[in-house]
């Protein structure tokens, strides 16, 4: 059973940096898909990126490409998620998830992901 925990989240200033980190345990992670989502206060939540089981593919949402970069290291089971030039508007709850389809064609609503961790908290303050 894969089970997933992030980490890395803090309170940051407009136009600062930080980086996300989902670990996964389980037998098989090397072969899934990963995501990363957040939830805003009084949003619902919405996709960030996502990253094919060997890293050969990514995704992001148009309006935050160019500002993240997802990756991964398989051999420590890990998914990390580079955030730069944060803004308020960034401040949220991200999750990872995983993608269980083992597809080609990365997904981009929750509805597609399974063994999501807990969330970690970013804050942006201006």
């Amino acid at each position: 059973q894969v089970q997933v925990v992030e980490s890395g989240g803090g309170l940051v200033q407009a136009g600062g940096s930080l980086r996300l980190s989902c670990a996964a345990s389980g037998r098989t992670f090397s072969r899934f898909a990963m995501g990363w989502f957040r939830r805003a206060p009084g949003k619902e939540r919405e996709f960030v990126a996502a990253i094919a089981w060997d890293g050969g593919s990514t995704a992001y949402a148009d309006s935050l490409k160019g500002r993240f970069t997802i990756s991964r290291d398989n051999a420590k089971n890990t998914v990390y998620l580079r955030m730069n030039s944060l803004k308020p508007e960034d401040t949220a709850v991200y999750s990872c998830a995983v993608d269980p389809s083992l597809g080609w064609v990365l997904k981009t609503t929750p509805y597609e992901y399974d063994y999501w961790g807990q969330g970690t908290q970013v804050t942006v303050s201006s």
